[in-house]
């Protein structure tokens, strides 16, 4: 199918300037050229008008024609030099050039699709509306093009300043969208630029006319540099030598990969097992108490300091916490500080949280952990029904029923050969025979026994001693074992014992996350809460809770894995023994983060260097070095042996037993008894 590209922009250009005299309204256009099968010819066209009530569009002078015009041509050296060919161009204008000129612009640019986004009006709070509707529209045309170059063309410094505002704020520019500003006002004008230009991936590129000739200049504002510091000039154009590179730089430079200024950011941290904080004081004439940070997230810190060229200043937030959500909207701890931009990045780690997700970026996963259960061992003790374990529960059932089945088969056996005189009396004395063998008692039996009984007798006899020798030596055994108590293995666990307490961090996103469970055993957990079963401590506070409500039994810790590990290795290196415990069911498996701010460049950034790390197993490898004995009490046995002698509290089971023979015993006597008494 083929469309004439004429005939198609001649109507969209009536419908453009008819929008022109419309109030308030938003108009899309498409113009599609030759249509091939494979698409790669397709010229797409969106183009929007925003036009105020009353407002009249001025009036094209020539020279504003000829200066858009030959910058065209330089927009169209920019765009070849980005590897991907396939982008879309969404041109931002305001209300000075015409129709006319526009589509002259638009005819000119080389790209696989042009957007033109058009704000009109000279009413400050009218134009704020108008913003924010093309901001909204080209922020959802962008989320469905490939790649997208943002040309925003204006000679307006109010204009801009309020592109600038806007585009943060509706979130238009991603660091995979480029940004090209267009504009002839002078590098001092243009400071209400400098925090859009310097934390997105855009340059500005400035026409100058000399003597009737049009050059450009492109400039590239750095990251983090301060207001009013140098521009960096990367490159420049004119008509004759086309576009020529200034510096070592390429255009559109990874600004964050390195930093050429070396700027100081402040990282937002609190103590926690692998970021240690020890306090000191200046002393007089100092500036008050101050911290020094070590363990495997400096490493960290300081690793992509180095690789990025940056140094870094600590900052601890005030209440001690992580971070979470406050009713109020606002946020507490070390995300607050991100959100409120008193930090550039927290060191954490943090876990992954739906709510912080919206307010905060995420990098690549430090380490991957998951939440365990922390509680103390119980002494070592000697089960008291241990003379039950030597033999397994299927074996008593079949010494049982051998028991009764052997008797049985003799009985009925004798009675299809030999006629019985009295069967009561033979099936008593069968039985106690085979009882008899079995506790290794002498058995007296009639000459006249034939031979197939004999050797089931023998057979019996044969059984029993090899099953009573292997008793005795593994009972022998057994009372030597001491077992240590480790009650709860899994959330259940912990559930099923009213009598227990779970601790929690205080400030993070782990009551958000059990208060959103829908079911399952956070959803129960939820619930405790509310019975008072569930503490909320300060991550700080862990260690002393771990030496005195841990230790006594009734609470356990559901705190990372990495974390438990240190706490039982710091009770390793105080007492030379395991203590406590961890669970083998995990709780919340999740990636262990670091954080920064919405939409900063930087978190993606850093987040190639922390995957490079971890590929390679640097984080655990400093986590090694940090704490060497960190899995020292991972495979701690749960029984052990001692030789020791055996007491009334070891062995209380099986007089429990005697005493409940002796007791049916006496009720059987009594029955006999009452039984010879009737007859």
């Amino acid at each position: 199918m083929r469309v004439p590209i004429n005939s198609l922009l001649i109507g969209t250009l009536d419908l453009f300037l008819c929008s022109t005299f419309c109030c308030q309204h938003l108009l899309l256009f498409s113009i599609t050229g030759e249509m091939v099968p494979a698409l790669k010819s397709v010229f797409l066209c969106l183009c929007a008008t925003v036009s105020a009530l009353g407002t009249r569009l001025p009036s094209t002078t020539d020279e504003y024609v000829n200066i858009l015009l030959p910058a065209t041509r330089a927009i169209n050296a920019v765009l070849a030099t980005m590897p991907n060919h396939h982008c879309s161009v969404f041109l931002l204008t305001d209300g000075r050039a015409s129709a006319n000129a526009i589509f002259k612009v638009i005819e000119q640019i080389r790209a696989s699709g042009v957007g033109l986004f058009k704000v009109d009006g000279q009413d400050a709070m009218i134009k704020q509306t108008q913003f924010s509707q093309v901001i909204y529209e080209a922020r959802r045309l962008r989320q469905v093009s490939w790649c997208v170059t943002v040309v925003v063309v204006s000679d307006d410094p109010a204009f801009l300043a309020a592109f600038a505002e806007w585009s943060l704020k509706g979130r238009l520019l991603v660091w995979p969208t480029r940004l090209l500003v267009v504009t002839r006002l002078p590098l001092p004008e243009l400071h209400h630029l400098h925090k859009l230009l310097s934390m997105t991936n855009s340059m500005l590129l400035i026409l100058e006319k000399d003597q009737g000739n049009i050059s450009c200049s492109l400039y590239v504002h750095l990251p983090y540099s301060p207001r009013g510091a140098q521009t960096l000039r990367v490159a420049s154009w004119t008509s004759h030598r086309g576009l020529a590179l200034t510096t070592h730089l390429s255009l559109y430079p990874d600004k964050f990969s390195t930093f050429l200024l070396r700027p100081n950011l402040v990282v937002a941290t609190e103590r926690n097992p692998i970021n240690k904080i020890t306090s000191f004081n200046d002393g007089e004439g100092g500036k008050g108490q101050r911290f020094k940070v070590t363990g495997p997230m400096n490493m960290l810190v300081d690793y992509l300091a180095k690789a990025h060229n940056f140094s870094y200043t600590y900052m601890r937030p005030p209440d001690g916490s992580w971070g979470h959500l406050n009713e109020n909207g606002s946020w507490s701890g070390m995300v607050g500080m991100v959100v409120r931009k008193e930090a550039d990045l927290a060191s954490g780690p943090f876990g992954l949280n739906e709510n912080r997700a919206k307010a905060i970026d995420y990098t690549a996963p430090v380490l991957v952990e998951d939440n365990r259960l922390l509680g103390a061992r119980g002494k070592p003790t000697v089960d008291p029904w241990g003379f039950l374990l030597p033999l397994a529960p299927w074996v008593w059932v079949a010494i049982l029923t051998a028991l009764h089945a052997l008797p049985v088969i003799k009985i009925l056996l004798d009675s299809c050969f030999f006629k019985i005189s009295n069967g009561q009396e033979r099936w008593l004395k069968d039985t106690s025979a085979y009882l008899r063998i079995l506790l290794q008692q002498d058995v007296s039996e009639r000459s006249y026994w034939w031979e197939w009984e004999r050797i089931v007798l023998g057979v019996w006899m044969l059984m029993t001693l090899v099953l009573t020798r292997s008793y005795a030596g593994n009972l022998m055994s057994l009372l030597a074992v001491r077992h240590i108590s480790e009650p709860y293995q899994t959330g259940q666990d912990f559930l099923d014992d009213p009598s227990a307490t779970m601790i929690w961090v205080k400030g993070s996103g782990y009551k958000q996350y059990i208060y959103a469970a829908e079911s399952g055993t956070y959803h129960t957990v939820a619930d405790l809460d509310k019975e008072g079963r569930i503490l909320f401590a300060p991550l700080p506070e862990f260690p002393r809770l771990v030496d005195t409500l841990v230790r006594r039994g009734d609470h356990v810790l559901n705190a990372v894995l990495m974390s438990l590990r240190i706490y039982m290795a710091d009770e390793f290196k105080r007492k030379g023994s395991c203590t406590f415990y961890i669970s083998k069911e995990p709780m919340r498996p999740g990636d262990m983060v670091m954080i920064g701010q919405k939409d900063n460049p930087l978190v993606s950034s850093i987040s190639k260097r922390i995957k490079a790390m971890t590929e390679a197993g640097l984080f655990v490898q400093w986590m090694k070095m940090d704490e060497p004995k960190s899995t020292i009490c991972d495979h701690e046995p749960r029984k052990i042996t001692v030789m020791t002698s055996l007491t009334l509290s070891n062995l209380w089971g099986m007089f429990v037993l005697l005493a409940a023979g002796y007791v049916i015993s006496l009720f059987l006597l009594c029955f006999e008894v009452l039984s010879v008494c009737t007859y």
